[in-house]
């Protein structure tokens, strides 16, 4: 009862998880460069510019810090490679795509444990492994979306997702006007309407992906400036909500054939 529920309830899909899940990356984007001292753990394009400014002005430590999240990132992104790539089972939502993320989970709630505990007071060593920590889940959350192989769609990384969607929209835009003809008509082609629907479908996740990076990113900031102990709980709570999600909405019915 509650399983069919759930999935009639349509933003807890996959493009409603990808979603969630780009909030988190944004969130802990904000949390990270306003906490530890300006570095990225998703956007590792952040990272790699401000290693160069950081070796061009000679801010050795600076350089460190990106250097850590750019390694811990990889490092991520491979343990995530080993989780999902051990299966190839086709499907919407594989079964190893929640368990990366539930290791993504359990290193957020490391991250949120140690930030607690340390206070404000944050060693230099301390600053180190929090944005290792970070990277480290940022890293495995872009390998597990990547497996989902949602054309244009990458939750840590919004500038290919900006570039996808206004390449999308303008031959969105650009196949509307010039087939407005043949679109007047879809209520007798089937084939064009639901051509039409899952451009528009796409589109719309595109923008969302970017959309909710950003407000991620607002939440974060806010939280965080306000030393709220939710800032470093919210990321953790989101991803721990699309794993909840995504077990009960893709369990294997007992029937279903292995």
């Amino acid at each position: 009862m509650l399983r069919d529920r759930l999935l009639s309830f349509p933003i807890l899909g996959r493009d409603g998880m990808l979603l969630i899940l780009t909030w988190a990356a944004g969130n802990v984007d904000a949390i990270s460069y306003l906490g530890l001292d300006h570095v990225f753990p998703a956007m590792m394009t952040g990272n790699t510019v401000l290693l160069g400014l950081a070796l061009g002005q000679g801010h050795i430590l600076a350089a460190l810090r990106s250097v850590l999240a750019l390694l811990a990132f990889s490092a991520g992104v491979a343990v995530g490679a080993v989780i999902v790539e051990r299966d190839e089972e086709p499907g919407e939502w594989p079964p190893v795509v929640t368990a990366a993320l539930a290791l993504e989970t359990v290193v957020f709630a490391i991250f949120a444990l140690i930030w607690q505990l340390a206070g404000t007071g944050r060693s230099a060593g301390i600053v180190h492994v929090l944005i290792v920590l970070l990277a480290l889940a940022m890293g495995i959350q872009a390998a597990a979306v990547r497996r989902l192989g949602v054309p244009g769609i990458a939750t840590t990384y919004i500038t290919g997702t900006l570039t996808s969607l206004m390449i999308d929209l303008v031959s969105w835009i650009r196949s509307a006007t010039a087939h407005a003809a043949v679109i007047a008509s879809a209520r007798h082609s089937g084939v064009e309407r639901s051509s039409a629907a899952q451009w528009e479908l796409r589109v719309g996740l595109l923008a969302g992906v970017f959309f909710f990076y950003g407000l991620g990113a607002l939440v974060g900031g806010v939280l965080q400036a306000r030393s709220s102990p939710l800032a470093t709980l919210l990321p953790l709570v989101a991803v721990l909500l699309v794993v909840v999600n995504a077990s009960v909405r893709y369990q294997r019915r007992p029937d279903t054939p292995q």
